[in-house]
């Protein structure tokens, strides 16, 4: 985790296809010496910090998630969840009025604290 002004942004998103992407760029631009590592590292925290706040405003649609849920985890207050055979239901999405059913082998979630929320309870 980092934290620049005391708020404090988990890392995991950089494991996501975009956060690769972007880390392999950088591995490219330190190598050439286009960049120092320093930059590098400013970058990727901002990356976080953007990410997060992105999908804390910005992702308002509401799902559920039906499956067989084969490991759970809790270490350092992130929780990880391996579900089976998963179904999601995204409200209001989709030609039915119960909304788009999404399916997949398997899934893996990872859920944390909200920066805004200490004792582990939301705002709303």
């Amino acid at each position: 985790m980092s934290a620049p002004s005391g708020q404090t942004y988990y890392e995991f998103y950089r494991g996501s296809s975009i956060g690769t992407a972007l880390t392999d760029a950088l591995d490219e631009l330190i190598t050439s010496g286009d960049i120092p590592p320093q930059l590098a590292m400013r970058v990727l925290q901002q990356f976080d910090k953007s990410l997060t706040e992105s999908l804390q405003k910005g992702v308002k649609q509401k799902t559920s998630v039906k499956g067989h849920l084969s490991t759970y985890r809790l270490c350092d207050d992130v929780w990880t969840f391996v579900v089976k055979d998963p179904q999601f239901r995204m409200e209001g999405t989709g030609s039915s009025s119960s909304g788009e059913l999404v399916t997949a082998p398997k899934i893996k979630i990872v859920a944390c604290k909200s920066g805004d929320a200490p004792d582990g309870r939301r705002g709303h």
